[in-house]
């Protein structure tokens, strides 16, 4: 009889993974394709991950279930982090990042001023592990253009080392 009971399996323990970023769902929308049999719905989900540390992505997701375009969005965005430079909580210099229509006109602030920017972009910040800055959204407010200005601008940012590197000088030089 104890050779029976080694015979089955222990049932299978779900194991929780333990990720090394935060994920922010910024928003779902119900979106629809009219084909000859009607309407298809479908949801779309726009997510933003981070790890507070210097590394941010976006993800957009559809499918026909919220859930499952959440965890599409969430994969997409994992494949498409970047790493930005973090200088005492804030941005090296000002910079302005474009998509499409919209601008996001950022400003590095002093130690203790906090976020002060609003919608899409304070999530961004927030997830890439910003502290202090200051922004401003020109034009379009959609999230996803919004977003996807703000990490245009956060991948245009250089440290006065890259700078010089760059170059091939010293940082006393520049």
């Amino acid at each position: 009889m104890a050779q029976e009971q080694q015979k089955f399996r222990k049932p299978r323990q779900r194991v929780e993974e333990k990720d090394e970023f935060d994920k922010k769902m910024l928003g779902i929308r119900r979106v629809a394709k009219v084909v000859k049999g009607g309407r298809t719905l479908r949801f779309s989900a726009l997510v933003v991950v981070g790890d507070k540390k210097g590394r941010v992505g976006m993800g957009i997701g559809k499918a026909k279930e919220v859930p499952i375009a959440i965890d599409k969005a969430t994969k997409q965005a994992k494949k498409t982090l970047i790493t930005v430079p973090v200088l005492n909580g804030t941005i090296p210099h000002e910079t302005v990042g474009k998509f499409t229509r919209t601008s996001v006109k950022m400003l590095p602030s002093k130690q203790g001023a906090g976020l002060i920017c609003g919608g899409a972009a304070r999530t961004v910040f927030e997830m890439a592990g910003y502290t202090d800055i200051t922004a401003k959204i020109y034009g379009s407010t959609d999230k996803i253009n919004v977003v996807k200005a703000t990490l245009n601008g956060l991948k245009s940012l250089r440290t006065k080392e890259q700078v010089a590197a760059l170059r091939g000088k010293s940082v006393e030089e520049i």
